[in-house]
C-alpha cells in the first residue's frame, strides 16, 4: 500500500490548521469588538446620561433649597416655583442607579439625604409659613435647614464623584478594548496573509512542483525519448498519475518494439518479395525470350519439313500404298498444326513486348478489321455478326483487333450444327471502364470449366472435332490484362457462350452505346 499521504489529506490538514488559526483570531477579534462596543455603550449611554441627570437633579435641588429659604423669609408663594419643579429630582437620582454596587450605594445615599431634607425641613417649613406667615419659622430653624441641605449637597456630590470615577474607568476600558480590536484586526490581516502564503507554498510544494516535474518528463517522452523514465513524485494522486503515465510509456515502448519488430519482418518479407518478383520477372523475360527464340528458330526447319512433306504428297500421292499415303497425310497435317501452334505462341509472347503506342481506339473500327480477317470463315459458315454502338477505348489497335478476331472466331468455330451461328457484341459504361460482351448461340461452355478456358494450351474438345492450339482465349486474357482490364465468362440468357471483358475508357469517351445493329 502507498505510504505517502494523499493530496486531499494533506490539503485538508493544511486548510484545517489555517482555518483554526484564522478562526481563533476572528473569535478574539469578535470578543474584543463586543467588549469595546459594550464599554462604549457604558460610557456614552450609561455614565454620560447618569452624570447629566445627576447634575440636573443637583441643580434643581439647590434651586429648591434657595426657594424654600426665600419663602420662609418672605412668605411669597411665587418663590416656591423652583421647589415645585424639583419634585422629580430624587426620582432622577434613583433611576440613574447602576448595577455597580458603589454607584448604587452612592445613589441611594443621595436620594435618602434629599428626601430627609425635604421631609425634615422643606415640607414642614412650607406648611408652617403657609399657615402662620414668615414669623412661624425662626432664623435658627432656617439655619438648621441649610445645614441639613449641606448633607444632601455632599451626598449628591459624592454620587457624582462615583459616577465620574466609573465613567473614567469605562473610558479607560473602552480605550484598551479599542486597541485590542485594532490589534486583532491587524492580527487577522497578518494571519490571513500568512495563511495565504502558507497555502501558496503548500500548493507549490505538493501540486505545482510535482506537476511541473511530471510535465517535464512527459514532454521528454512525447519528444521521442520513450526510454526516459517518468519519476513518481508528489502526494498520492499526482504519484498515481505519474505511475499511470509511466505505465503508458512502458506500454508505448512495448508497442514500438513490436512495431519495429513487425516493420523489420515486413521489410525482410518485402525484400524477399522484391527478390522473388525480380526473379519472377527475369524468369518471365527469359521464358518469353525462350518462347520467341524457340518459335522463331523452329520456323525454318518446320517450314522445310512442311514443304517436303507437301511435295511428297503431291508427287508420290497415289503411287504408294494406302498406308503410305495416310502417313504422308499425317505428316503434312502435323506440320501445319505445328506451324499454327508456333505462330500462336509467337503472337502470345509478343503481347506487351513490342511497346506499341496507346491511343484512343474506336472498337467499331477494330471490329471491322477483325471481320475483314474473318471474311472467308464468316462467308463459309453463314455467320451473322451484330453489334450495338461500340465506344472508343484506350489501347493498342492491333492487339484489340486480335482480341475481337479471336473471340468472334471462337464463337463461329464452336457453333451449333443445328442452327446458323449468330454473334452479338455490346458494351456498357462501368465507372472508368467499358464492359464489352461477345455473346453467341453456339455449343456453350460448361460453367465448371470457366477458369480453365483462359489457361494456355487448355482444350475442352478433341482436336479432330475442333481445330485449334488452345492459345486463343489465353491470348485474349493476356491482351485484356495488358490493357488493365479483366476477362471472364458471363451468364448467357440462352444457348451459347457469353464472354465479358473490360477496357479503359478513352479520355474523351463517346456517349453510351445504343441498341442499334449492323
Amino acid at each position: 500500500m502507498r505510504t505517502n499521504a494523499t493530496l486531499r489529506r494533506r490539503l485538508g490538514r493544511a486548510l484545517v490548521a489555517g482555518s483554526v488559526v484564522l478562526g481563533l483570531v476572528a473569535v478574539g477579534a469578535a470578543v474584543a469588538l463586543w467588549r469595546m462596543l459594550d464599554s462604549q455603550d457604558l460610557v456614552t449611554d450609561g455614565y454620560f446620561v447618569a452624570i447629566t441627570d445627576a447634575e440636573s437633579a443637583y441643580t434643581r435641588l439647590v434651586d429648591a433649597e434657595t426657594a424654600v429659604r426665600g419663602y420662609a423669609l418672605t412668605g411669597f408663594d411665587g418663590t416656591l416655583e423652583p421647589y415645585e419643579r424639583a419634585s422629580g429630582a430624587t426620582a432622577a437620582l434613583r433611576s440613574d442607579a447602576r448595577d455597580d454596587r458603589a454607584v448604587r450605594e452612592a445613589a441611594e445615599a443621595a436620594v435618602a439625604a434629599a428626601e430627609r431634607w425635604d421631609a425634615e425641613f422643606a415640607a414642614p417649613t412650607i406648611e408652617a409659613v403657609a399657615a402662620d406667615g414668615p414669623s412661624a419659622v425662626t432664623p435658627e430653624e432656617v439655619e438648621q435647614g441649610r445645614v441639613l441641605f449641606d448633607g444632601t449637597r455632599a451626598a449628591v456630590e459624592a454620587y457624582l464623584d462615583v459616577l465620574r470615577e466609573g465613567r473614567d474607568e469605562a473610558a479607560s476600558d473602552l480605550a484598551a478594548w479599542t486597541r485590542i480590536v485594532i490589534g486583532s484586526l491587524f492580527a487577522l490581516v497578518v494571519a490571513g496573509a500568512v495563511a495565504g502564503f502558507a497555502l501558496w507554498g503548500t500548493l507549490r510544494r505538493w501540486v505545482t512542483a510535482p506537476l511541473d516535474a511530471l510535465a517535464s518528463d512527459a514532454r521528454v517522452v512525447s519528444g521521442g525519448d520513450l526510454h526516459h523514465e517518468v519519476r513518481t513524485t508528489g502526494p498520492g494522486e499526482i504519484a498515481e498519475l505519474a505511475e499511470a503515465v509511466e505505465r503508458m510509456r512502458l506500454h508505448l515502448v512495448a508497442q514500438v518494439q513490436e512495431v519495429e519488430a513487425s516493420r523489420a519482418e515486413i521489410s525482410e518479407a518485402h525484400d524477399r518479395l522484391s527478390e522473388q518478383a525480380e526473379e519472377l520477372r527475369r524468369s518471365n523475360r527469359d521464358l518469353e525470350q525462350f518462347a520467341y527464340v524457340a518459335s522463331h528458330d523452329l520456323q525454318e526447319p518446320l517450314r522445310k519439313i512442311s514443304s517436303f512433306t507437301q511435295l511428297l504428297q503431291k508427287r508420290y500421292g497415289g503411287q504408294l500404298d494406302d498406308r503410305a499415303d495416310q502417313y504422308i497425310a499425317f505428316a503434312v497435317d502435323g506440320a501445319k498444326r505445328m506451324q499454327q501452334l508456333i505462330q500462336d505462341l509467337l503472337g502470345f509472347s509478343r503481347v506487351g513486348r513490342l511497346g506499341g503506342e496507346l491511343a484512343d481506339v474506336p472498337l467499331e473500327g477494330a471490329l471491322a478489321d477483325a471481320l475483314d480477317n474473318l471474311a472467308e470463315l464468316v462467308a463459309d459458315t453463314g455467320a451473322v455478326v451484330e453489334h450495338a454502338d461500340l465506344p472508343v477505348v484506350r489501347g493498342e489497335r492491333p492487339l484489340l483487333v486480335q482480341l475481337l478476331q479471336n473471340l468472334v472466331g471462337n464463337a463461329i468455330k464452336f457453333r451449333d450444327p443445328g442452327r446458323p451461328p449468330v454473334v452479338r457484341i455490346t458494351a456498357e459504361r462501368v465507372g472508368d471502364f467499358w464492359e464489352v460482351e461477345c455473346r453467341d448461340n453456339g455449343i456453350g461452355i460448361d460453367p465448371q470449366y470457366a477458369d480453365r478456358v483462359f489457361v494456355i494450351f487448355q482444350r475442352l474438345h478433341p482436336k479432330d472435332l475442333y481445330e485449334g492450339t488452345g492459345i486463343g482465349l489465353a491470348l485474349c486474357k493476356k491482351i485484356v490484362e495488358y490493357h488493365g482490364g479483366r476477362i471472364w465468362l458471363g451468364e448467357p440468357d440462352g444457348p451459347g457462350t457469353s464472354v465479358r471483358w473490360t477496357l479503359p475508357a478513352a479520355e474523351a469517351s463517346a456517349p453510351g452505346p445504343t441498341d442499334g445493329t449492323e
